[in-house]
């Protein structure tokens, strides 16, 4: 069975042209989709429904660069273990703590809250940055620890995102 990277015949990499992603995404769509099959046999029709899925999926995985790093980091062996492997550096765990109570404390001041916003997006790039770092050298288990941060940070950010619409 093929791979994301296969099926839209893309370089199992994590720095993805993602205008060429698209167009391969389109493509294969246009050759799976259902609406395609319609006069076609019930077990073709059904083939092509479990295709077009998973073209999505392979999509959906592949355009989000969180995603696309464990999907890499899987490929190669090195599952992310994200529920049974909490373990952080303290200087990241220090660093969360430290947020967390700027959160506490922002939560009515929407400007306050903005600031916030933007050094976790900053985060957010730089753990990016370092991921792709890990993936093209290749260290697949520091990506995987990488990875298992930035889990964090996109949570965290949700919880910055909910306290702005509260």
């Amino acid at each position: 069975m093929q791979n994301h990277f296969d099926l839209f015949q893309l370089s199992p990499q994590f720095d993805v042209d993602m205008a060429q992603l698209d167009r391969a995404f389109r493509d294969v769509q246009a050759q799976v989709h259902p609406d395609k099959f319609v006069s076609a046999s019930s077990a073709e029709q059904r083939v092509a429904m479990q295709w077009a899925t998973r073209a999505n999926e392979a999509y959906q995985t592949l355009k989000n660069p969180l995603k696309r790093a464990s999907y890499l980091c899987e490929l190669n062996g090195v599952g992310l273990q994200a529920e049974s492997n909490t373990a952080m550096p303290m200087a990241f765990l220090m660093q969360q703590m430290e947020w967390r109570e700027e959160l506490d404390e922002a939560r009515q001041n929407s400007a306050a809250l903005l600031r916030l916003e933007t050094h976790i997006n900053q985060a957010h790039r730089q753990q990016i940055t370092q991921i792709a770092e890990q993936l093209a050298q290749p260290d697949y288990h520091q990506a995987a620890q990488l990875i298992r941060q930035l889990m964090f940070l996109e949570k965290f950010s949700e919880d910055v995102a909910n306290a702005q619409e509260e």
